[in-house]
C-alpha cells in the first residue's frame, strides 16, 4: 500500500481506535521521558530496577489526567494554536501530582529536580508529536476538491487567515502575496511572502487556482487596483468574512464570498459631516415613506444611530414594514437607543391619512423615498405608475404643507433628466411639483435629491450577474454601450440626509456619482474575478457569454444627472446644488387636476399626453406600453351581463321556500 493510501486508511479509523493508539504511544512515550529525565540528572543512562515504582506512577498519574483533560478526544489534523496551552496545562498537572507523590511516598527516582526535567521532556513530547503528525497529515492528504489558494496581504489579516485556513481542508494557503518590500523572502505561519509580479509563475508552478483578498485596511480605489492587476490571470478571486464574525460565530471561513463590486468601481465614500448629518434628525421627529425599500430602509438605519426623538416608518408593503421595524427594533434594544419606532401601513395616495399621521406624531421631518423605480414595470403600468410617483408625492407634501413639517426631502433620480420612461418623467413631475410648492409660498422647506444606481438595491443588475454567473450564464446586458452610474446604498442615504439639511426650500441637489460604468465592462470583470473566460466569437471554448438582448421600451443607452448646465458646489464635496427650470403653482395645479381626470378614465394616451406636456423634455411613445390599456384595445366589446346581486335578493325575497336561483335571477 502506498503512503497515501495508508494516510486515508489512518484517517478513516473509527474515533475509539484513534484514542487507543494515541494513548498505547503515550504509554510507551511518557516512560521513556522519565527515563531520560532520571539519566540526565545522573549524567549518564541509568536503568534501575528498583525504580520500577516510579514509572508505575508516572503511567498512572499522567494518562489518566490526559484523558481528563480531554487531550485525547482533539482531532489532531484539526489542532489549532491554542491546543499547546492545554497540552501545558495537562502536562504540568501531571507533574505536579507526580512529585507529590514521588514526596509522599518517599520515592527517591522522583526527586524535584528529576520531575521538573520529565515535565520539560513530556511537554515537548506531547506538543511536538502531535503537531509534527498533524503536518504530516494535512501534508499528504489532499482532498481533489481543495482549493489551492494564494492569500494576498501578508499583514495581520493574511496571518489570521492563513492560520483559519490551515484548519479546514478547504483551503489550502500555498503562498503570500504583499506589496510590501520588507515582507518579501520571509515566512509568515511557515507561508513564504512574495511579490505580486511573482504571481504568475507562483499559479503555474504552484498549480493555484484561486486567490483571497486580506487587505481589509485599503480603499476601495487601491483594491481597484489590485483587481485590475489580478483580473488578467483568470483566477477566481475572494475575499473573507470579517475576523469578528469568525470569532464570534456569525460566520465560518466557507461563508468567502465574491469579490464586493463596490471594489470594482474604485469609489471611496467621502465620510459625513456631522453637522450636515445631524441637522434635521437629532431630538427631531422624522419619518421615512418607502421605508422598506432598498433606499427607505438604509435611510432607517442611518437615521435611528443619530438621536432622533421618534422615527415613523412608512411603508405600503405589510412585509417590509415588518421586516424593516423588527431590524430597527433589535438595533435599538442592542445599542440602547431611546427613540420611538412608530410603524404605519398606508399609501401616500390618501392626502387625510398623510395628514393625520402628520398631526398626531408632529412629525419634523420628511424624508420621501417611496416610489416605483423599475422602468418596465412602470412602463407596463402607467396610471399606477403616476398615481404613486406624482399624486402620492403631491398628497403627501400638501399634508406636510398643512400641517407645517419643517423639511420635506424627495429622493429622485437620475432618469428624471431628459427622461424617455414613464418612471423617469414621473420623478421629474414630482419634482416640479414640489419646486412650484415652494414658489407658491410655504414654511415647509421642500428640496430634491437625484442620483444614479445603487449597488444591491432590488432589481440591480450586481446580484443578477451573480446569479447568472453561478448558473453557468449567459449574463445578460441589454446593449454593448449602456453605461450606468453606481454608488453604494449607505452613501447615498448619508449623502440624502446630509443635502436635506443644506435646503434653503426649492432647490435639486444632484450626488457626484464618479465616472459612469459600461455595463458590459462590469459584467466581464465580474466573470473574470470568478475565475471563468468569456465565450464569444474570438474566444468559442470560453465558459461564460454575455447575450444582448436590446434596449428594454423605453430604457435610455446613458443617464444623465443636470437639466442644463446651472449647477453650484455646497458645503459639501459630494453634493452639488442645480439650478433648474420650474413651471408656477396654477400651471402645475391645472395639470394634475386634468391627469387624475384622465386616469380616472383609466384613458393612458391621455396621461401620457399630459405628461409629456408638463415634463418638455420627455417624448411619449405612439402606443401606450400599458398591459391592461393594450389588452383592452385588442379586444371585442364583452356582452356578457354580470349578474345583479340585488336581483338574486329581490327573488330570494319573493320566493321564500326557494332553495336556489330561480330562473328570473339567471342572467
Amino acid at each position: 500500500m502506498d503512503s497515501e493510501g495508508y494516510i486515508r486508511r489512518t484517517i478513516e479509523l473509527s474515533r475509539p481506535t484513534k484514542r487507543i493508539i494515541a494513548i498505547c504511544t503515550d504509554g510507551v512515550m511518557i516512560p521513556l521521558a522519565l527515563w531520560a529525565a532520571i539519566s540526565l540528572k545522573a549524567g549518564r543512562p541509568q536503568l534501575n530496577f528498583d525504580d520500577w515504582l516510579a514509572y508505575v506512577l508516572v503511567l498512572s498519574v499522567s494518562i489518566p489526567t490526559f484523558v481528563r483533560l480531554g487531550l485525547y478526544r482533539a482531532v489532531i489534523r484539526f489542532l489549532g494554536h491554542k491546543a499547546i496551552f492545554a497540552v501545558a496545562f495537562a502536562v504540568i498537572l501531571s507533574g505536579v501530582l507526580l512529585g507529590s507523590l514521588g514526596l509522599a511516598l518517599h520515592v527517591s527516582a522522583l526527586s524535584p529536580s528529576v520531575v521538573t526535567i520529565y515535565s520539560c521532556l513530556a511537554l515537548l513530547y506531547v506538543a511536538g508529536s502531535r503537531f509534527v503528525v498533524r503536518y504530516y497529515l494535512l501534508s499528504r492528504h489532499i482532498q481533489p476538491t481543495v482549493a489551492r489558494v494564494a492569500i494576498y496581504g501578508a499583514g495581520d489579516a493574511g496571518a489570521r487567515l492563513s492560520t483559519v485556513l490551515s484548519s479546514t481542508r478547504a483551503f489550502d494557503p500555498l503562498v503570500f502575496i504583499d506589496d510590501n518590500r520588507s515582507l518579501h523572502g520571509r515566512m509568515v505561519n511557515g507561508i513564504k511572502v512574495f511579490p505580486p509580479k511573482e504571481l504568475p509563475s507562483l499559479i503555474k508552478d504552484r498549480n493555484i487556482d484561486r486567490i483571497l483578498l486580506a487587505v481589509p485596511s485599503l480603499t476601495r480605489r487601491r483594491r481597484r487596483e489590485i483587481l485590475s492587476g489580478l483580473e488578467p490571470l483568470g483566477l477566481h478571486v475572494q475575499t473573507v468574512p470579517e475576523f469578528e464574525q469568525l470569532v464570534t460565530g456569525n460566520a465560518n471561513v466557507e461563508d468567502i464570498r465574491e469579490v464586493d463590486v463596490c471594489d470594482l468601481l474604485g469609489r471611496d465614500s467621502v465620510p459625513p459631516k456631522a453637522a450636515l448629518f445631524e441637522a434635521c434628525i437629532r431630538d427631531r421627529v422624522v419619518m421615512v415613506t418607502g421605508a422598506g425599500g432598498s433606499i427607505g430602509s438604509e435611510l432607517c438605519r442611518q437615521i435611528i444611530g443619530l438621536g432622533p426623538k421618534r422615527l415613523v416608518l412608512f411603508e405600503m408593503s405589510e412585509l417590509a414594514l415588518y421586516n424593516i421595524e423588527r431590524e430597527l427594533r433589535t438595533v435599538a434594544e442592542q445599542n440602547s437607543l431611546q427613540v420611538e419606532l412608530v410603524g404605519l401601513i398606508g399609501n401616500g395616495h390618501h392626502k387625510q391619512r398623510m395628514r393625520e399621521i402628520f398631526l398626531a406624531y408632529r412629525v419634523q421631518t420628511v424624508y420621501h423615498a417611496g416610489a416605483y423605480k423599475h422602468v418596465p414595470i412602470v412602463e407596463q403600468n402607467i396610471i399606477e405608475g403616476i398615481y404613486n410617483n406624482v399624486i402620492s408625492t403631491w398628497y403627501t407634501a400638501e399634508a406636510a404643507h398643512e400641517t407645517e413639517v419643517e423639511t420635506f426631502v424627495l429622493v429622485s433620480t437620475d432618469k428624471a433628466v431628459n427622461p424617455t420612461n414613464v418612471m423617469g418623467a414621473t420623478k421629474r413631475f414630482a419634482e416640479m411639483v414640489l419646486q412650484a410648492l415652494h414658489h407658491r409660498g410655504t414654511k415647509t422647506r421642500f428640496c430634491m435629491v437625484r442620483f444614479g444606481n445603487v449597488l444591491a438595491s432590488s432589481g440591480s443588475v450586481v446580484p443578477l450577474f451573480n446569479e447568472q454567473i453561478k448558473a453557468g450564464g449567459p449574463v445578460t446586458v441589454t446593449h454593448p454601450e449602456v453605461i450606468r452610474y453606481f454608488m453604494t446604498i449607505p452613501e447615498a442615504a448619508q449623502l440624502v440626509i446630509q443635502a436635506g439639511s443644506m435646503a434653503d426650500g426649492g432647490e435639486v441637489f444632484v450626488l457626484d456619482m464618479g465616472k459612469p460604468v459600461r455595463i458590459c465592462d462590469l459584467a466581464r470583470r465580474m466573470i473574470h474575478l470568478m475565475g471563468l473566460t468569456v465565450r464569444d466569437e474570438h474566444h468559442p471554448d470560453g465558459d461564460i457569454e454575455i447575450a444582448y438582448t436590446g434596449l428594454r421600451p423605453a430604457e435610455k443607452l446613458y443617464e444623465e444627472l443636470l437639466i442644463g448646465n446651472s449647477v453650484t458646489g455646497t458645503e459639501h464635496p459630494m453634493i452639488l446644488r442645480a439650478i433648474e427650470h420650474s413651471l408656477p403653482w396654477e400651471r402645475v395645479q391645472w395639470m394634475l387636476d386634468e391627469i387624475l381626470s384622465a386616469m380616472g378614465r383609466f384613458d393612458c394616451p391621455r396621461a401620457l399626453q399630459l405628461l409629456s406636456e408638463v415634463v418638455v423634455e420627455y417624448k411619449a411613445a405612439p402606443e401606450p406600453h400599458d398591459l391592461v390599456w393594450a389588452r383592452q384595445a385588442t379586444q371585442p366589446p364583452d356582452d356578457r351581463k354580470v349578474t345583479s346581486l340585488k336581483v338574486r335578493r329581490l327573488v330570494r325575497n319573493t320566493n321564500p321556500t326557494s332553495t336556489g336561483p330561480t330562473d328570473t335571477a339567471r342572467p
